[in-house]
């Protein structure tokens, strides 16, 4: 499973981008706005970070203005994909990107039909949303689980990315129900490696070192 930062903030993702295991990035307006920066820059400075997809979202709701946004943001840089509502004006803009060879990001899914749409209009990724749907008493991992049913019926090649994770345990759900990707805002990233067991254990061998003679190979390593 690749996993996404979900955040426009530059430090954060260059954080995660050290870790070693940041396959890409998405952003919203709500991401966007918190940042204070120009759109543009912040997109810009992203793309010098990282390199892998980069979801950003359209603003328009009506197809021509859909398009014309999109063009000018995937002619930013190579790697950008345009995020897109799953409206009826959005699954026309995902398709006619399709043909030109423009990614798109289907975003705001919270049911498999709209998934099965977004699929046939040739959308590169879809983005159900679990944690709003968890918000109103729904299990939101089960809808990523009927998704992957019928890509997998189907073949289809639109990946899966779990989006709006709260926690670890989405994450892990994620991976066990065969999502493509999940993007993981960055301090739900800093859970995933924390385990109590780990700190105690390193704790405990830091204690027993203590009883040990420092190898001449450490006081060498002090000293380049």
């Amino acid at each position: 499973m690749k996993i996404f930062i979900d955040t426009a903030n530059i430090e954060e993702i260059k954080k995660a981008g050290e870790l070693g295991v940041l396959d890409g990035v998405t952003t919203n307006p709500t991401l966007i706005s918190r940042e204070n920066r120009g759109f543009t820059d912040i997109l810009k400075d992203i793309c010098r970070v990282v390199d892998g997809s980069i979801s950003a979202e359209v603003i328009s709701l009506d197809y021509e203005g859909m398009l014309r946004e999109a063009r000018s943001l995937s002619g930013i840089h190579k790697n950008i994909v345009i995020k897109i509502p799953l409206t009826k004006d959005g699954l026309r803009a995902v398709n006619t990107l399709a043909g030109e060879g423009v990614k798109s990001n289907v975003t705001l899914c919270f049911s498999p039909l709209q998934a099965l749409l977004a699929a046939k209009a040739k959308a590169a990724y879809i983005s159900p949303f679990i944690g709003r749907l968890d918000d109103i008493a729904h299990t939101g991992m089960d809808l990523v689980r009927r998704i992957r049913k019928i890509y997998d019926n189907y073949a289809f090649k639109t990946e899966i990315i779990v989006a709006s994770i709260r926690h670890p345990v989405h994450v892990l759900e994620a991976a066990m129900a065969g999502a493509d990707i999940a993007t993981i805002p960055y301090k739900v990233i800093e859970q995933l490696i924390k385990h109590p067991l780990t700190d105690t254990g390193i704790k405990k061998f830091l204690e027993d070192w203590k009883k040990v003679p420092e190898p001449e190979i450490f006081k060498k390593a002090k000293t380049n």
